[in-house]
């Protein structure tokens, strides 16, 4: 088959869920949602379930290339999802990968942050994202206690995102999508502020009276699978968010706690 008559594919660079509802599981079921057919690399594999991580285990950097390099050996690569990337020595070996293989785009998820508050980058992983994968993505998509880490700035409500958006994205060098699902506004809505080329888009839903899992992973995942369909990135991030928030209106309970899962295939796009 010719190259051209290939489809072309979304790979996700992330972390397993053994829960099935975030990382690598969460990035497959979006993008197979999307009509884009899904690739992996495995950079962490987790013991979780709704209620939390029990363990974690890291495959060796050598292998994790090899996945990656299998990945762009054989197929048309539209976009790479950044995920879980748990060391700095990890982040290292991907940046190297995509400096080589040289994807049309990158979405960056900078997971940074435990749903405890908690960091989950220690200094060096931190330094190295700001300064290997930053300059490689097309758009990072932080969530609020992430961007502060990344901007060194307080983010409390959607005034704070404005006043920082614009500056942040020219010094990351890349778009910045500052998701407001922590932000403390009270008018019963969550959004979302795409900065990209010295303008704003606003994204905006109701907010949702639940707490959901693999949400963050979905929105990046999303974003890449609409790049991968041929969108311009303010229109895949807008039907990314689309998607999400449906996703979460038909979300479902699958373990013992009140953790909601995304219906990924009942919010497909139509």
């Amino acid at each position: 088959m010719n190259d051209a008559a290939r489809p072309i594919c979304a790979l996700t660079i992330a972390g397993s869920d053994s829960g099935g509802g975030a990382g690598i599981q969460a990035d497959l079921k979006t993008f197979a949602a999307h009509g884009v057919h899904g690739l992996c690399a495995i950079a962490a594999l987790t013991a979780q379930h709704t209620r939390g991580v029990t363990a974690v285990e890291v495959p060796s950097l050598a292998f994790l290339r090899a996945q990656i390099d299998a990945c762009f050996d054989d197929f048309r690569i539209g976009a790479v999802k950044l995920g879980m990337l748990a060391n700095a020595g990890v982040i290292h070996c991907v940046a190297d990968a995509l400096e080589q293989h040289r994807p049309p785009a990158v979405v960056l998820d900078p997971v940074m942050v435990a749903t405890s508050g908690a960091r989950l980058l220690e200094p060096e992983a931190l330094h190295a994202m700001r300064s290997r994968l930053l300059r490689l993505a097309t758009v990072v998509t932080p969530n609020l206690p992430e961007a502060e880490i990344l901007l060194e700035r307080p983010l409390r409500n959607t005034r704070d995102m404005r006043e920082a958006g614009a500056d942040a994205a020219a010094r990351l060098g890349t778009a910045l999508l500052l998701k407001g699902g922590h932000a403390q506004d009270e008018d019963g809505t969550v959004t979302d502020l795409l900065f990209s080329d010295g303008s704003t888009v606003e994204i905006t839903h109701p907010r949702l009276p639940l707490e959901a899992h693999g949400t963050g992973c979905t929105l990046a995942s999303a974003i890449a699978a609409n790049l991968c369909r041929g969108l311009a990135l303010d229109a895949a991030c807008i039907a990314a968010a689309d998607y999400v928030h449906a996703a979460l209106q038909s979300g479902y309970r699958a373990g013992r706690s009140e953790l909601v899962l995304l219906d990924h295939f009942g919010a497909a796009p139509r």
